[in-house]
């Protein structure tokens, strides 16, 4: 990386007070990984947002619920009564 594109990467401030226990706990983290605390930090709140992010956009199905997915696509049941009327307001409503 160049050093316009660190500067740039860095170019906001995030801030947190924490306790002192809390501090000495991540900074013995970050000695222990051989990082800076600010490093150790960044590293594991990118860490964490990266799993939430990948978790809340992933859809994990059991087997049975796997099978029962690919099914309904494979072999999708008719139409109810009741859908095909709303499919008819729908065209109606919106002119299509």
């Amino acid at each position: 990386m160049s050093g316009k594109a660190t500067a740039k990467a860095r170019d906001e401030r995030l801030e947190a007070r924490v306790s002192r226990d809390l501090k000495a706990l991540f900074q013995r983290a970050a000695e222990l990984q051989g990082r800076t605390l600010t490093d150790f930090v960044i590293a594991s709140v990118h860490d964490a947002a990266v799993r939430v992010i990948e978790e809340t956009q992933t859809i994990r199905l059991s087997a049975a619920d796997s099978r029962a997915f690919a099914e309904a696509l494979l072999n999708p049941r008719e139409p109810n009564r009741r859908l095909k009327a709303s499919v008819q307001r729908y065209l109606k409503l919106t002119g299509a």
